[in-house]
């Protein structure tokens, strides 16, 4: 049980943003078009395609616009946690990075639904913590894909009882967090706004790639960038 509280504590601090100026989101306006469309992100490790999800439309809207003015090309995966997560969207890890430049950060009200949940594969933007953000107002840029792991019903009963403060986790969640995995303790607490559709391959492979450990902010040993993203046309099932 310990190894899982200092599993939760690495996470709060890995949503800890660098704060800088607000600035505004690209001005790029969003298409019915994109909206129908899935999301192409190549990796150094391999490509997801995500699912944005409709449930959460100022999250879906405000990636969209960054993927479309090319944002996270060239930022790399700067924080990884093996079994939990991978994190970006920090401009400072940019090859030769100009902080004359950057984007900064802004911040997105919480979009939070019961029918999203932190199932392993799903998006969410990262955010500053409680003590500090106690309306637990979204990044703007910097979003994690969840890896998790499998988890059992004493697991479960125990993130409901001391990280949901009692709240019941739906039996069909129960259900997949024990088949597929995930990060249930995150759940109603930060704002997931897509998931993948394909890249779980990949989503494996950063998570498992050595880090410098919490001590060195869970930093990739080697550099895995973002190489290229694009909005895609659906894939017809």
């Amino acid at each position: 049980m310990k190894n899982i509280f200092q599993l939760i504590h690495c996470f709060i601090f890995a949503m800890l943003i660098t704060q800088g100026t607000v600035k505004a989101q690209p001005l790029i306006k969003v298409k019915k078009k994109d909206i129908r469309a899935d999301v192409q992100m190549v990796t150094d490790a391999g490509t997801f395609i995500i699912r944005l999800s409709d449930s959460t439309p100022v999250h879906r809207d405000n990636f969209i616009k960054l993927i479309k003015s090319k944002f996270y090309e060239g930022i790399a995966f700067h924080r990884v946690i093996s079994g939990f997560m991978i994190q970006a969207g920090d401009e400072k890890s940019r090859e030769n990075a100009d902080s004359t430049k950057f984007l900064k950060d802004y911040t997105l009200p919480a979009e939070f639904r019961t029918s999203l949940y932190h199932k392993k594969g799903v998006i969410a933007a990262a955010r500053w913590g409680d003590d500090i953000n106690p309306q637990k107002n979204s990044s703007g840029v910097q979003f994690y894909i969840v890896q998790g792991r499998i988890h059992n019903d004493f697991t479960l009963d125990s993130t409901e009882t001391h990280r949901l403060k009692g709240r019941k986790l739906p039996l069909a969640h129960r259900e997949v967090y024990k088949k597929t995995g995930g990060s249930p303790h995150l759940d109603q607490n930060y704002t997931i706004f897509g998931e993948l559709l394909s890249g779980y391959d990949v989503l494996d492979k950063i998570a498992q790639t050595p880090t410098s450990g919490k001590a060195g902010g869970d930093k990739p040993l080697a550099t895995i960038r973002i190489t290229q993203t694009s909005m895609v046309k659906r894939k017809s099932s």
